[in-house]
């Protein structure tokens, strides 16, 4: 046993096994969902149907409340919670074996849907059946896990013991289901593509590496599946999306964890302003739907998420913030000194990959936190962005945007670049950057994918876990994660 295990409920344990009980019994019951029963109850001034009839509910017993010849104890199923009225008089040969019961036990109740003097809808308990022994202490007067870090490590405590923990899953569980129906009402289809790759493309990120036995070569967790869904597009499916589980071994923070849960959608004879409208749509029909409005708060500010959301483009915002032009090396090397932003030097790095390197960490600095939005940031510069299509008014720039909601990127969307000639150099020069976060080699088979040749494409990636945050106005990703990554727990 752990060292959670309590002495005293050991005893009842062993207590429940010398009268015959099974305190872990193989068979469930036939039961009710609690919320369900509650909306036929009605209210005490419009009785509903069930009010007088039997009935039977199953789940965790919470704080429980002695009286002596009364008891009464919440259970918590999946859908609600509602009072159980355990009397002396209709439980005489159970009523001893009461003291055997804890808090957090796992029980059915069969019983009559009553209510108490008070008015409070209560079951009226007939029998009372333990389906199994809690050997752990609850919480301290079930006001939930207090220790932030055991609120993750035990997220199994934290459902049921922590006020509302439980409704963000749940709404993160609908949102998505609700991304997948938006998405298939439009035509696009679902698909699955590979979480080992062989080369670790489709984002500038340090990946995880893996070793495969039997082909005795390394792999790589993906860091993010495009490349494999343009694939698709050039297969001629047109329209194809993936909900995928991402792995990028990089820090932890209240926006970071190494594994998270990605969008990504691809879309045939499309461009980036087609994908600001499925951004601005899905959004707001998650918002209507799941809060019931467009007007909602996230870390103590309003934000509005009706349609149509704020543009700017990327150069604007560079110069406003920082008083001097993106394409300006000097000038961009000298407010780099000013917020004392200083990269090492990378060998074999051009300085134009130098330049870019240090404008992209000023423009993190310096603009990304005052990015309320929502705000579609757009046409970012040419040589940090290597999958997307030129501007055709100007090449400096790409058809690109980034989504911004309370300083935090929500979504990354390109015009696809589609020429395999220009999208081989792209991948060359950034594999000879000598930047540690670059690819380690050429994906010369998306390249060839590319040669069969690919449509105008637009596609998009949204972070399912931020968006979560936002729409739960939660501060951490690790509350809208059931298992967020922590630092393991060494015994001593």
């Amino acid at each position: 046993m752990t060292e959670l295990a309590h002495p005293d409920r050991l005893q009842k344990l062993a207590a429940l096994r010398a009268k015959g009980r099974d305190p872990f019994p193989a068979r469930g019951v036939e039961h009710e969902p609690i919320a369900g029963l509650i909306a036929a109850g009605g209210t005490l001034e419009a009785p509903g149907p069930r009010l007088g009839t039997k009935a039977c509910i199953a789940g965790r017993l919470l704080t429980v409340r002695d009286f002596g010849k009364l008891m009464f104890a919440p259970v918590l199923d999946r859908t609600a919670k509602i009072q159980v009225g355990f009397q002396k008089t209709r439980l005489e040969g159970w009523w001893e074996e009461r003291k055997l019961l804890d808090g957090g036990d796992q029980v059915a109740i069969r019983g009559e849907l009553g209510r108490t003097q008070k008015g409070e809808l209560t079951v009226w308990a007939d029998e009372v059946l333990l389906l199994a022994k809690t050997l752990a202490a609850p919480p301290e007067k079930w006001h939930g896990l207090v220790d932030v870090e055991q609120r993750y490590r035990r997220r199994y405590v934290d459902l049921w013991a922590s006020e509302g923990v439980r409704e963000v899953f749940v709404l993160r569980s609908n949102m998505i289901s609700l991304i997948r129906r938006f998405l298939e009402a439009r035509g696009f289809l679902e698909v699955e593509t590979p979480t080992l790759h062989p080369i670790a493309g489709g984002a500038t990120a340090k990946p995880f590496v893996t070793h495969h036995n039997a082909l005795d070569s390394d792999f790589y967790l993906r860091i993010a599946p495009e490349l494999y869904l343009k694939r698709l597009i050039v297969g001629g499916l047109e329209r194809v999306f993936e909900v995928s589980r991402n792995f990028r071994n990089e820090g932890i923070s209240t926006r970071h964890n190494p594994e998270f849960t990605m969008l990504e959608l691809y879309q045939a004879q499309a461009d980036f302003r087609h994908m600001m409208a499925h951004t601005e749509e899905l959004l707001e029909h998650l918002a209507r739907t799941l809060l019931g409005r467009t007007a909602l708060e996230f870390r103590g500010k309003p934000y509005e998420l009706k349609a149509p959301f704020q543009r700017r483009r990327y150069d604007e915002l560079f110069r406003e913030a920082n008083g001097c032009e993106l394409l300006d090396r000097t000038a961009v090397a000298r407010r780099a000194q000013e917020l004392g932003i200083t990269l090492p030097p990378r060998p074999g790095a051009s300085a134009e990959a130098h330049h870019w390197a240090l404008a992209t960490e000023i423009f993190d600095h310096t603009v990304e936190p005052l990015l309320e939005g929502p705000v579609f940031v757009t046409h970012f510069p040419t040589p940090i962005s290597p999958l997307a299509k030129c501007d055709p008014a100007d090449a400096r720039y790409t058809e690109r945007f980034e989504l911004f909601l309370g300083g935090m990127e929500l979504a990354n969307a390109f015009s696809e670049l589609n020429d395999p000639q220009e999208q081989q150099r792209r991948f060359e020069e950034q594999v000879a950057s000598k930047d540690p976060e670059a690819p380690g080699e050429v994906d010369l088979d998306y390249v060839q994918a590319l040669e069969y040749g690919m449509p105008p494409t637009g596609g998009l990636g949204i972070g399912l876990d931020r968006l979560a945050m936002v729409l739960a106005n939660q501060n951490s990703i690790r509350d809208v994660l059931l298992f967020p990554t922590l630092r393991p727990q060494h015994s001593s």
